[in-house]
C-alpha cells in the first residue's frame, strides 16, 4: 500500500475516529485505526471499532497502491499532528523480525512508514484481518433529521443520563419515533428529560406486508451516551447543513447515523426503558416563571456553598412578595439570593440538588423558566417560556426533578 495526502487531511479526519478507542483495549488491535486505500475511488477509508462504537470516515488521496493495514492510533495521531502542513507518503511493508528461539519458520513484522518534508517515522502495526468488521445497518429505510434539530435534542438530554454502570439502561438516550415526532429521554433515576423533535415531512414510512397502505415508522431504541457525545462532538465541527440519516437494524439492535462521508455506527442498550411518561402526570397546583438568566447566576453563586457531600438547595416561594429565595446553609458559612418571581399559587418550601436544578435550568433554551409544582414532596417540570433562542428549531422540552427530601429515600 503507497497512498500521498495531506497532512491537513489525515490529522483531521483521524481526531475524528480517535475517540471511539477504548481505554483499556481488550485486544491490541482494538487500539489501532483500520486504514483502507482504495486505488479505485482514490480515497482513503479510517475505521475505530471498539465492538460497541464504531466511527467511520474516508478523503480523497492519491492511492499508487491499493491496500489496507491496522496502525495504533494514538501514536499515529500524535505524529501527524505535529508533522508541518504539506504532503504525507505512507506505505507499509512486512520486515523480517528476529526468529524465536529453536523456531525454523520465519517472522514478519509488518511496518507502516511515514514520510515528510520534516522527517520519516516507522510505526509498528497489525494486520487488517486481525480487526473486527464494522457492522452494516441497512434493514432499515432512512430517517433523514436536520442537523440543528438532533444537536439540540442531544444537548437537553445527555446531561440527565447516569454514569452508574450497575444500572446499565439509564446510561443511554432512549430515541423513540412515532407519527411524526422524535423523543429524546434520558433519566438517571433522580431527574428526567424529555424532549420532543417535530419530524413531519422527513420521517420515511415503512409498508406493511399485510396492507396496501403506508403506515408510520414506529421505532424505540436506547443508545449509549458515550456514543451519542461522540456524535454531538463530531456535529459541533461540522459546517454542512446536510440532514443525517439515522439507521435501525431491530434485529441486531443497532443504530447508525450517517452524514457526508463520516458514518457513526453503535449497538443498542437492550434492557426495557423505563416508563417515564406516567411521570410528566400530575396536578400542578403551583406555576412560576422566572428569567432565565437571573436565575442561572443566582445558582451558580449560590452552587459555591455545595460540596460532594451536601447539595441541597433551599427554595421559598413567595406568593405575597412574588419573589423566590434561595438558600444554602453549611457549618463554614451560609448564603441566600433572592429573584423577582411570577407565583400562581400558595407559597411554598422545597428543596433540590443544586446541580440538577442548575443543569435543567441551563439546558432549558427560552428567555424565561416555568416551574410546576406540585406539593414539596412532589417532582417539579421544568419547561421553556418566553422568547426562544432559536425559534427556527422546533423543540419541546420537559425537564423533571424529584425535591431531595425524595432522593433521601431512594
Amino acid at each position: 500500500m503507497q497512498i500521498i495526502c495531506s497532512q491537513n487531511d489525515l490529522s483531521t479526519n483521524l481526531s475524528l475516529v480517535s475517540h471511539a478507542v477504548p481505554q483499556r483495549p481488550t485486544h491490541p488491535v482494538l487500539a489501532n485505526v483500520l486504514l483502507v486505500a482504495d486505488k479505485t475511488l482514490q480515497q482513503v477509508h479510517l475505521t475505530v471499532f471498539d465492538l460497541s462504537l464504531g466511527i467511520q470516515t474516508s478523503f480523497d488521496a492519491k492511492v499508487r497502491t491499493g491496500g489496507e493495514i491496522t496502525i495504533p492510533v494514538e501514536i499515529l495521531s500524535d505524529i501527524v499532528e505535529r508533522f508541518p502542513n504539506g504532503n504525507i507518503t505512507l506505505n507499509n511493508q512486512a520486515v523480517k523480525a528476529d526468529k524465536p528461539a529453536q523456531s525454523e519458520e520465519t517472522v514478519e513484522s509488518l511496518i507502516a512508514t511515514l514520510t515528510a518534508d520534516s522527517g520519516r517515522y516507522q510505526v509498528r502495526c497489525l494486520s487488517a484481518e486481525e480487526f473486527p468488521r464494522i457492522p452494516v445497518v441497512t434493514a432499515q429505510q432512512a430517517i433523514h433529521l436536520p442537523v440543528e434539530t438532533l444537536k439540540e435534542g442531544l444537548r437537553g438530554s445527555l446531561f440527565a443520563t447516569s454514569t452508574d454502570e450497575t444500572k446499565l439502561i439509564l446510561t443511554g438516550i432512549h430515541l423513540k419515533l412515532e407519527q411524526d415526532t422524535l423523543e429524546f429521554a434520558a433519566t438517571d433515576g433522580h431527574r428526567l428529560a424529555v424532549l420532543q423533535a417535530s419530524t413531519q415531512g422527513i420521517a420515511p414510512k415503512k409498508k406493511q406486508s399485510n396492507t396496501t397502505d403506508d403506515a408510520p415508522l414506529s421505532l424505540s431504541f436506547t443508545v449509549p451516551a458515550k456514543a451519542l457525545r461522540e456524535l454531538e462532538r463530531i456535529l459541533e465541527i461540522r459546517t454542512s447543513t446536510e440532514p443525517v440519516a439515522l439507521y435501525y437494524k431491530q434485529e441486531e439492535e443497532i443504530v447508525a447515523f450517517q452524514w457526508g462521508k463520516q458514518r457513526l455506527v453503535s449497538r443498542c442498550l437492550g434492557e426495557q426503558y423505563p416508563a417515564y411518561p406516567e411521570l410528566l402526570k400530575h396536578d400542578f397546583k403551583q406555576q412560576i416563571i422566572l428569567e432565565k438568566v437571573p436565575l442561572v447566576k443566582a445558582l451558580e453563586r449560590i452552587a459555591v456553598l455545595a460540596d460532594k457531600k451536601e447539595k441541597t438547595v433551599k427554595l421559598y416561594f413567595n406568593s405575597d412578595l412574588q419573589q423566590l429565595s434561595l438558600f444554602i446553609a453549611r457549618d463554614f458559612g451560609e448564603g441566600e439570593e433572592l429573584i423577582p418571581a411570577c407565583i400562581s399559587g400558595e407559597s411554598l418550601y422545597i428543596s433540590f440538588n443544586v446541580k440538577y436544578l442548575l443543569d435543567g435550568v441551563k439546558a432549558i433554551k427560552s428567555s424565561e423558566v416555568q416551574m410546576q409544582l406540585t406539593s414539596p414532596d412532589g417532582p417539579a417540570i421544568l419547561v421553556p417560556f418566553g422568547n426562544r433562542d432559536k425559534p427556527h428549531v422546533r423543540i419541546e422540552a420537559k425537564y423533571l426533578l424529584m425535591p431531595m427530601s425524595q432522593e433521601s429515600k431512594s
